[in-house]
C-alpha cells in the first residue's frame, strides 16, 4: 500500500510517499480502507519532533490520527461493526491507503468521507477543553484562533450548551465566526480592548499559539481559567497545556449526535492527495484555516 512516512524530524520536506506493508487489525481494533484522512496541527508538531507526551514517536514513522473509510478487517473481540461499514475515527498512520483504528463510529447519514475525516480529533479536543474549563451555560468563553477545526467545534458545541463565545480570527473570517454563533473580533493592535467592549470573559482558550497567553490571563483575571493546546510555554504563565486526549469513543458518539441534530458542521477548506501531504502541512502551519484540511485517498 501507499503511505506517508518520515525517517527524520524536520520540515515538510521530510515527508515521503512510500510503499509499505499493509497493517492488520489486532484485538479490539478494526482496519479501514481509508477514503480521507484529517490534517491536524499535532501531525506537523510530531513531524517536527516537538516533545508531546501523549504521542511518543519512533522513527521511521507514519503520519496521521484521523480518518474515514470502509471497514475491511475486524479484530478479535470487536462487536457492533462489520466489514463494509462506513466509519470515521482515530487511529495511527492514517495518511495511508489502509489504517488501523483504535476508536470509531458509524458515519452519520449525509456525511461524506471527506467531511467525516475532519471531525474525530477536533471534536474530542473541543469537548475536553470545555469540560476542563468548567465553563457553564450563561458564561462567556473567549476563543483565540476560533476559525480552525477545533475553534469551529468549540463555537458550535458551546452555542448548543448555552455558552456565549467571543472568537478572534482574521478579518476574512469574521462573518464565518458570526455564522457559528460567536461574537467575532479581529487580531492585531487593540484586540484586548475590543474584547473588553464585547463583555466580561469567564474562561479563554488559546488554539493558535500566537503568543497571546499573557493577554488571555489578563482578560480572565486568573491563569487557571486559561487553557492552551498550541503554546508549549503556557505553563510558564501558570496556564494549563492540554494535550492528552480523553475518551475518543465518547467524543465520537457526541459528534454523531450533534451532526445528526444539525448542531455541528465543520467545512472542509481544502483537500489534498496523499502525495501532497507536505503542502497540506505547510498550509496548516500557516494558520488562518476556515474549518478543516483533509487528504483524499
Amino acid at each position: 500500500m501507499k503511505k506517508v512516512s518520515f525517517a527524520e524530524f524536520g520540515g515538510p520536506d521530510v515527508l515521503h510517499l512510500i510503499d509499505a506493508e499493509d497493517p492488520h487489525a489486532g484485538p479490539g481494533r478494526i482496519r479501514i480502507a481509508v477514503r480521507a484522512a484529517g490534517v491536524n496541527p499535532v501531525d506537523w508538531r510530531i513531524r517536527e519532533g516537538q516533545v508531546l507526551g501523549a504521542h511518543p514517536t519512533e522513527l521511521p514513522s507514519g503520519v496521521g490520527l484521523d480518518a474515514s473509510g470502509v471497514v475491511d478487517e475486524v479484530g478479535e473481540g470487536v462487536e457492533g461493526v462489520e466489514v463494509g461499514d462506513r466509519v470515521f475515527g482515530e487511529g495511527v498512520d492514517t495518511y495511508a491507503e489502509f489504517a488501523v483504528l483504535t476508536a470509531w463510529a458509524r458515519m452519520p447519514e449525509g456525511l461524506t468521507f471527506e467531511e467525516a475525516a475532519g471531525y474525530p480529533s477536533v471534536v474530542e479536543t473541543a469537548l475536553r477543553l470545555i469540560r476542563e474549563a468548567g465553563v457553564r451555560p450563561g458564561q462567556t468563553l473567549l476563543v483565540s484562533g476560533a476559525s480552525g477545526g477545533v475553534g469551529s467545534a468549540v463555537l458550535q458545541i458551546a452555542r448548543d450548551r448555552g455558552i456565549k463565545v467571543i472568537g478572534t480570527a482574521g478579518a476574512a473570517n469574521q462573518d464565518y465566526l458570526r455564522g457559528l454563533g460567536a461574537h467575532p473580533t479581529t487580531y492585531g493592535e487593540g484586540w484586548v480592548e475590543r474584547v473588553r467592549r464585547i463583555g466580561r470573559v469567564d474562561a479563554a482558550f488559546d488554539l493558535a499559539g500566537s503568543g497571546v497567553i499573557r493577554e488571555l490571563v489578563e482578560l480572565t483575571g486568573d491563569p487557571q481559567k486559561v487553557i492552551s493546546i498550541a503554546d508549549l510555554g503556557a505553563p510558564e504563565f501558570g496556564v494549563r497545556f492540554s494535550g492528552a486526549a480523553g475518551s475518543v469513543p465518547q467524543a465520537l458518539a457526541e459528534a454523531v449526535d450533534l451532526i445528526s441534530r444539525g448542531k455541528l458542521h465543520i467545512p472542509v477548506e481544502r483537500s489534498y492527495t496523499l502525495g501532497e501531504a507536505a503542502a497540506a502541512h505547510v498550509d496548516s502551519q500557516a494558520g488562518h484555516t476556515r474549518g478543516r484540511r483533509v487528504l483524499i485517498v
